[in-house]
């Protein structure tokens, strides 16, 4: 058993290091045939759509720089695509090893107008609950001796044989369990709520389970959270993405 775990972690980290070098390759390739825009130096791939000239240091994105759309419009990063500014149609880049491509400057900007928004709607309901406050309540004490029966009903009430009232096992709401499967399924960048994997049988409940779970997440700082339309988005938390080496101050959208 010892020997094929062995192997098997021996092969995981095989396949890493084929897939850096197959990275590594395609990037000198699809950039063999272009120089710097500044000084024609040689360019040299340094992360996901960003591109470092060996010369003068400067540094582009390949598909913006040297890329054009069918209609000759220049490419522009959208969420997760490049998108024509003339047309308008999402441009496939030739220069993406794993055919995405991640708009730092966009969540940046939109990470800043969330915690805006937040803190506006925070200031608001403490504004709120400050102003909803009533006086101390004048309550007199209580009085046993007034109430001759009460412990015999309390004592009724506590020797009752206990009545099933819970849904059963499979069917109740499990937080810790929709939390870690959340955490589970989530990735350096935003995604549906939808697009997360159901636990459950039941879609609907299943939905607001995650849901409920996800403001939780939210709750605890360990996710953001956000409403795109009519879709729910999460992604991983600044913190959490430094640990995957994900370029930026990184932030949800609006």
């Amino acid at each position: 058993m010892e020997s094929i775990i062995e192997y098997a972690f021996a092969l995981t980290e095989a396949v890493g290091r084929l897939k850096e070098a197959a990275r590594a390759y395609f990037y000198r390739v699809v950039l063999s045939g272009h120089a710097c825009p500044h000084c024609e130096g040689g360019l040299a791939m340094i992360a996901e759509s960003r591109a470092r000239c060996s010369a003068c240091g400067r540094e582009c994105d390949p598909t913006v720089t040297f890329q054009r759309c069918a209609c000759g419009g220049k490419p522009q990063p959208a969420i997760r695509r490049y998108r024509c500014c003339t047309c308008g149609a999402d441009i496939q880049s030739r220069f993406l090893f794993d055919g995405l491509v991640f708009d730092t400057d966009y969540f940046r900007q939109k990470m800043t107008e969330s915690r805006q928004r937040r803190h506006e709607l925070r200031e608001r309901v403490r504004q709120l609950l400050a102003g909803s406050r009533s006086g101390l309540a004048d309550v007199p004490a209580v009085d046993i001796a007034g109430a001759a029966d009460l412990m015999q009903a309390l004592n009724t009430l506590a020797c009752q044989t206990e009545t099933q009232v819970w849904a059963p096992e499979s069917e109740r709401f499990d937080l810790s369990r929709y939390q870690s499967h959340i955490q589970a399924h989530l990735q350096p960048f935003p995604v549906s709520l939808r697009q997360i994997p159901p636990l459950g049988d039941n879609a609907r409940k299943d939905l607001i389970w995650r849901f409920i779970a996800i403001l939780f997440l939210a709750q605890a700082g360990l996710v953001e959270i956000w409403q795109d339309g009519r879709e729910i988005m999460v992604m991983q938390r600044e913190t959490d993405r430094e640990r995957q080496d994900v370029p930026g101050d990184l932030e949800a959208v609006a």
